[in-house]
């Protein structure tokens, strides 16, 4: 099959995989936080998607999965300068759309797919365009998300490399000029969070995938076989690890940043491949073999991650719990002509999108899964109960 068409056909499945997600998952509510609360850019592309569409999951999460797509085209683009081979790029892009964190930005409405756009969009436009399309563009980030504050931190330490004392001047105005109007929360005293961090970018990118990423970083730096894309993965990456030591940081913020790296990886292992005879290749073909496999097994995880709840044993501690339910309890008051309730902040603000709006004449109160239930609701997935609540209908006078 021709190399294009198996990227059309990644791009597709890729596609209908996300829209398909859309109808399991419920607003969380960090995005009604964000739909509802203090205007941002992404809040003002959600809402015109829900102006045209409709307020649904579907008009939700549509421009989070068109930046998955328009990034995918991107990178696409920028592997070629990096990689040889047409048939290694589509094995790249293949691995891009199963890692966990960027199925994760894919979906979940958050700064961290917009992040992942705008860095790969800076590179493709640095690569291939004049220096004089760079200044609007970092200009335009500084004012998208605070996110690409790091960006510019990148800049600043890579333009001191090149010894470009103008793009040093210029993007050190804009760090400056973006903590001011987002700031970097550095606060708090050593409590340990940098085992965690590394926990967690080896969740977000696989353990043997997430330790390749560094080795092929440090083994740039040894040799000096550094570019734009090292210094922005390379910086970001060891700055949330210092910032670790002092606080709980989040990673969603910091890993667009070292998927940046992913054109370095590939170029690197195709190399690495290529200068050795096919009877040292083994070792090669087993390692991506193995990375390949659990990236299929995580990314089942979270496609199937509803029957997850057969084997948790509080529901509650369910990975995506937090983007669960709201829908379904929205569609069971309603049908029972219920489309007003009093709730706790979190639940009333998720219920609104639902159209399920705040007021005092019903009270939701969430009851333990073991508790009787009888004027209540419950919400179950694949046969097993995962919320239950009573409703009361309140005399007011």
């Amino acid at each position: 099959m021709n190399n294009r068409y198996i990227l059309f056909l990644i791009l597709g499945l890729d596609a209908l995989i996300l829209l398909f997600k859309t109808k399991e998952l419920s607003i969380s509510y960090y995005e009604a936080s964000l739909l509802y609360d203090s205007f941002s850019v992404l809040q003002s592309v959600i809402k015109t998607s829900i102006y045209f569409f409709g307020q649904n999951d579907f008009a939700l999460r549509l421009p989070m999965i068109v930046l998955h797509i328009l990034s995918v085209v991107i990178l696409y683009k920028i592997s070629q300068k990096y990689v040889k081979s047409q048939r290694n790029i589509n094995w790249l892009i293949l691995l891009f759309v199963l890692l966990p964190g960027v199925m994760s930005s894919a979906l979940i409405v958050n700064s961290a797919g917009l992040v992942l756009f705008g860095l790969l969009l800076f590179v493709y436009i640095y690569d291939n365009f004049s220096i004089k399309f760079i200044y609007p563009l970092l200009v335009a980030y500084l004012f998208i998300d605070g996110g690409f504050v790091y960006l510019f931190l990148a800049l600043i330490v890579y333009s001191l490399y090149k010894k470009d004392k103008t793009f040093f001047i210029f993007n050190l105005v804009l760090f400056l000029i973006s903590l001011s109007l987002f700031g970097i929360d550095t606060h708090g005293s050593p409590r340990g969070h940098f085992l965690d961090s590394i926990g967690i970018y080896a969740a977000i990118f696989t353990p043997i995938i997430f330790i390749y990423i560094i080795y092929v970083l440090y083994r740039r730096y040894l040799t000096k076989d550094i570019d734009m894309i090292w210094f922005i993965s390379t910086v970001v990456f060891v700055f949330s690890l210092l910032l670790s030591f002092r606080q709980r940081v989040n990673i969603e913020y910091f890993a667009p940043y070292l998927i940046l790296a992913l054109p370095l990886i590939a170029q690197t292992f195709e190399h690495s491949y290529r200068v050795r005879l096919n009877i040292f290749r083994k070792k090669y073909k087993v390692v991506f073999i193995v990375a390949l496999t659990l990236l299929l097994i995580n990314s089942s995880v979270v496609f199937f991650n509803k029957y997850l709840y057969y084997v948790v044993d509080q529901p509650r501690k369910h990975f995506s719990y937090k983007m669960h339910v709201a829908k379904e309890l929205a569609a069971e008051l309603k049908a029972r002509d219920i489309n007003c309730i009093s709730s706790d902040a979190k639940m009333t603000q998720r219920l609104e999108f639902y159209g399920v709006t705040k007021c005092n004449k019903y009270a939701l109160e969430e009851n333990t899964l073991e508790s009787e239930n009888l004027n209540g609701v419950t919400i179950s997935y694949k046969n097993r109960l995962v919320y239950s609540a009573n409703v009361t209908k309140l005399n007011i006078n």
